[in-house]
């Protein structure tokens, strides 16, 4: 679970939360939602232990995996797909202490070492580096071209594919849908529709959010405020609560007004 309690964050002088709570359950898929400079982004940064809030405070798991897009690639040698496969640092680790015991031809270290391989499903890896590739629009061709080659564009694909193939617990994206063609969009949404972790997505794309999400949180007026449902859902429900305040407003004014029409009698 992820709490925020009373969060505080400012950027200079300008306060983006103030105050702000909100609970994010486990396997949560969350659209975290607001204007341009709310504060989206900034919120993401603190999960990921960018930044530090100025007031308040945040909890999840210690045990979880965390995944994200990286926003910068190097243009590397490295062909695409083993850079991809980067993204699972538990298979990278692993690997390295396979290749050490065996130069060791430690046997007993091998066996440990393919234990902990074999419960990762380690021997499928590359497949799977290579399904998300596809699915994001590389041909098989490309899979063995080095990330130089690729435009920037097309790097911030295979960020997005080091991220998925993460086997995390909660996964931060932030405008997935940046750089991406139609089929890619489509594909990612069934993706993202079947993931087990908990997910929070920023994304300005009704359309895309619909599908994936079961929560919105709204960040308007330095607070979070939850709702339960799609987007479309939190288009409603928020309608309502305005409508609401506006109600109550325009009836505490005409109580107000009826109180000092008496006091100027």
């Amino acid at each position: 679970m992820i709490v925020f309690s009373s969060l505080q964050i400012r950027r200079g002088v300008r306060v983006l939360l103030d105050n702000a709570t909100a609970t994010i359950n486990p396997g949560q898929k969350v659209g975290l939602v607001g204007k341009n400079g709310c504060g989206k982004s900034t919120l993401l940064a603190l999960l990921k232990n960018e930044i530090s809030a100025d007031g308040g405070s945040y909890t999840f798991p210690g045990s979880w995996q965390l995944a994200w897009v990286n926003q910068e690639t190097p243009a590397l040698p490295q062909a695409a797909l083993e850079y991809v496969i980067d993204g699972d640092r538990e298979y990278r680790q692993l690997e390295a202490q396979l290749h050490d015991a065996n130069e060791r031809n430690d046997g007993h270290a091998i066996a440990t070492i393919h234990g902990k391989l074999d419960a990762i499903d380690a021997w499928s890896i590359r497949s799977r580096a290579a399904s998300l590739l596809h699915g994001l629009g590389f041909s098989n061709e490309q899979l063995e071209r080095p990330v130089s080659d690729f435009s920037g564009g097309w790097r911030m694909r295979l960020n997005l594919a080091q991220a998925l193939i993460c086997r995390s617990d909660l996964l931060l994206l932030d405008e997935p849908t940046n750089h991406l063609d139609l089929d890619a969009v489509i594909w990612l949404e069934k993706w993202l529709k079947s993931y087990q972790g908990t997910l929070i997505l920023i994304s300005h794309d009704r359309d895309f959010l619909d599908p994936i999400v079961d929560k919105i949180i709204h960040i308007e007026q330095q607070s979070m405020f939850e709702y339960t449902g799609n987007y479309s859902s939190f288009e409603v429900q928020r309608a309502t609560r305005l409508a609401q305040q506006q109600a109550m407003y325009e009836s505490q004014q005409e109580r107000v007004a009826h109180l000092q029409s008496y006091i100027d009698r």
